[in-house]
């Protein structure tokens, strides 16, 4: 009998090893040919206007084990697109992107919250024009396999927080154009 707890101990403590051994951080990059952040506005009461940034950088830390991460991103304001050229002039301008000044916006998480095996909500500091808003990402997507065509692994999320762009010193023409930004944002990162 002393033999086979002896053993069960053995088997508990390999187990608990190799857990442990399985629960490590992994370092994603941000794969910026698939990671388009998106911001729809009202305007003026009559449509819903639908830009969004083509150069994006940064890193996602995943555990899926520990149910933990992390997630620290860069938009480069310089790269709005707004489907008219004048238009992604304008919206640099100081009333609103003000991209001269402010050529970035980040997002740093500061809590990921899981729902099961799977993130539900990313909890972080937003700046965009040197404003720092505390902000909660609602992720409606994400999936963790080997990339189809790199065959390594990746991260694919999509998530979206809705912000007052007025809290941001970005407030031109508010109310008559909308004040309620909503920011989606489809990424994908692939391990380091």
């Amino acid at each position: 009998m002393k033999k086979i707890a002896k053993f069960s101990a053995a088997l508990a403590i390999l187990a608990a090893a190799a857990t442990s051994a399985l629960a490590a951080p992994e370092t994603y990059n941000v794969e910026g040919t698939h990671t388009f952040p998106t911001f729809s506005y009202n305007h003026m009461g009559m449509s819903t206007q639908i830009s969004k940034f083509t150069k994006t950088s940064g890193t996602v830390v995943y555990d899926a084990a520990a149910k933990t991460g992390s997630v620290d991103i860069t938009i480069d304001m310089t790269s709005v697109e707004t489907g008219v050229a004048v238009f992604n002039g304008h919206i640099q301008g100081d009333g609103f992107l003000d991209t001269a000044k402010f050529p970035t916006a980040t997002f740093k998480s500061t809590k990921v919250v899981f729902e099961g095996d799977k993130p539900s909500a990313i909890e972080g500091n937003l700046t965009i024009k040197g404003v720092t808003k505390p902000v909660t990402l609602k992720v409606t997507n994400f999936v963790a396999k080997d990339h189809p065509m790199m065959k390594k692994p990746a991260l694919g999320a999509d998530a979206t927080v809705v912000i007052k762009r007025t809290e941001f010193n970005a407030g031109k023409y508010a109310p008559a154009v909308g004040d309620d930004v909503t920011i989606s944002i489809g990424l994908e990162a692939i391990k380091q």
